[in-house]
């Protein structure tokens, strides 16, 4: 019997992350066999999420190992992170040596500020779509999306379809149908809403309007930046 292979999978901490962008995926690719995951931030105080509670990372940017696999989270802070030269060097020297280059939601864009999507096919949250031509990517409609090593994902929840599809592709089927039991992700949601596909148009526009215009512009504005 071989032994399973050892990995390391480095989680981007920034402040302003969407916490269920980091700790969807984590929570399935901590239980693949042989992972060893780090959390890796400017320093070592607690992160604040947008859920109004903190992340203690396991390492700074230059004590992280590193990475097999380096997933970029997103959220409202991707803007301010965007201008921050230390986080975008960390992703591109992550990146240089890693097997897989990953990202949920708008952590494409920090991915794309490190020059990593350059012709690429990628995706990220449906209403920041129309800005990946800005970092050279081609939006390519799926909730996961895979070119060469570079594997994007779209928004929030979709991390955990990504990272099950990873399991799968270095460890088998079964061991992501495994661990996919094990966590019981089983989606059975009220409402068959949860893109602008299928959701009311009314309810699209209206989150449009209160939240993700205002955002996608204030993400445009950092992208545009010098």
């Amino acid at each position: 019997m071989t032994d399973t292979p050892a990995t390391n999978i480095v989680f981007l901490l920034f402040p302003g992350i969407t916490q269920l962008d980091f700790t969807a995926p984590a929570q399935a690719l901590s239980r693949m066999p042989g992972a060893t995951l780090v959390g890796a931030a400017a320093n070592r105080e607690p992160i604040l999420t947008d859920s109004g509670f903190a992340i203690v990372p396991t390492h700074d940017f230059a004590s992280a190992p590193q990475a097999d696999i380096l997933c970029i989270p997103g959220g409202h802070g991707v803007a301010d992170a965007l201008g921050d030269a230390a986080t975008i060097d960390f992703i591109a020297r992550q990146a240089a040596g890693a097997q897989w280059v990953t990202s949920v939601c708008t952590g494409a864009f920090l991915l794309g500020r490190a020059g990593l999507l350059a012709g690429k096919r990628a995706t990220t949250h449906w209403a920041y779509t129309h800005l990946l031509p800005l970092v050279g990517a081609e939006h390519a409609k799926a909730r996961v999306v895979e070119d060469g090593n570079l594997v994007t994902s779209g928004g929030v929840t979709s991390g955990l379809d990504f990272a099950l599809s990873l399991i799968a592709r270095l460890r088998g089927d079964a061991m992501a149908q495994a661990i996919q039991l094990a966590i019981e992700y089983d989606p059975a949601p009220p409402f068959a809403g949860g893109h602008p596909d299928r959701a009311p148009k009314a309810i699209t526009a209206g989150l449009k309007d209160h939240v993700y215009d205002a955002a996608a512009a204030r993400m445009e504005a950092a992208l545009t930046s010098a």
